[in-house]
């Protein structure tokens, strides 16, 4: 029997946590989930989670599991915790010791913006890179950044949280309890706000008018500007203009060679891209212009999360 070495790559999310083993070349096998019921401790989910994997490792004896990496929000690598989490009831719950208690392998966390760069880094469009930024666009804004082929954590495993510069003073009240932070901004919970607050203050006509002001969604502001809506096309407009602005900024500390945009909000192709390439250029110091590269992300979405969870355990290989 062939033996192929993998490893066992998780993404914890609030409601559902994926799992899937990859090898060394980011194939993923037998990707599956389960609830993740954070209303339970954090010990029954890695019970349940582990006899999955211990599962399908018996069923599957070619594979050879080599470590467990974790992505999950608000993870530390330094720590092995996950703190105080969005959308997750425990507070405190150091996941990597938890998992070491049924695995006597490397066990690496750490959030999930940092696993995307990691994946990126490993499997995506930065794999001949060394210096980058990825940032990923769902519900609000996740940034990763690359310095030299490895993620820049800070003193405390904290660094890199471009989503919650303040580009805005006294804006928007973002979930961490400051104002004006770019994810209240530039995300797609962002770009809704903004439509939100112009049909209300604004006459023009817009489709988006008819629907529930709670059921609107950024899929539905993209879909709204491509067939020409004037308020959704301005609202991506200005949306980019800010996320170009943050970007520039970006850059002048980092110099990296490229930056590469993920999430829901990406698949907005062009209606994103375009103004905020336009804006990226025009804000960005001389001595970078045309020199970064603005990208979309080389991670086939379904498995992204997945693969950047398990590039924390092959990274470090």
């Amino acid at each position: 029997m062939i033996k192929t070495d993998v490893v066992l790559g998780i993404d914890i999310g609030g409601t559902n946590t994926a799992f899937a083993f990859i090898d060394k070349a980011g194939k993923c096998f037998h990707k599956a989930s389960i609830k993740t019921n954070s209303n339970q401790s954090a010990e029954e989910f890695v019970r349940r989670l582990m006899n999955q994997a211990n599962a399908l490792i018996i069923k599957y004896p070619q594979f050879v599991l080599k470590g467990i990496g974790i992505g999950a929000p608000n993870g530390n690598i330094f720590t092995g915790c996950i703190e105080n989490p969005p959308n997750l009831s425990w507070k405190r719950a150091n996941i990597v010791d938890l998992f070491r208690k049924h695995i006597n392998l490397p066990v690496k966390l750490t959030n999930d913006a940092n696993a995307a760069a990691l994946g990126e880094l490993q499997f995506g469009a930065a794999r001949e890179m060394q210096n980058f930024i990825e940032i990923t666009l769902g519900t609000g804004l996740g940034s990763g950044i690359v310095v030299n082929g490895e993620v820049v954590y800070g003193s405390d495993g904290h660094a890199g949280e471009m989503g919650h510069v303040i580009v805005e003073p006294d804006g928007r009240l973002c979930t961490c309890g400051r104002k004006g932070c770019l994810e209240t901004y530039a995300s797609a919970r962002g770009i809704v706000f903004t439509v939100q607050e112009w049909l209300s203050k604004k006459k023009e006509a817009s489709s988006l008018r008819d629907i529930p002001s709670d059921q609107l969604t950024a899929k539905m502001i993209a879909e709204a500007a491509a067939e020409g809506d004037t308020i959704a096309l301005d609202a991506f407009q200005y949306t980019a203009d800010i996320l170009g602005k943050a970007l520039a900024n970006a850059v002048a500390y980092f110099s990296p060679q490229a930056i590469i945009i993920f999430g829901g909000l990406a698949q907005a192709g062009s209606l994103l891209f375009d103004p905020l390439l336009e804006s990226y250029e025009r804000n960005v110091l001389n001595i970078y212009k045309g020199k970064v590269k603005i990208i979309s992300s080389g991670l086939p979405a379904g498995d992204a999360a997945i693969l950047g969870a398990g590039a924390l355990i092959w990274h470090a290989a």
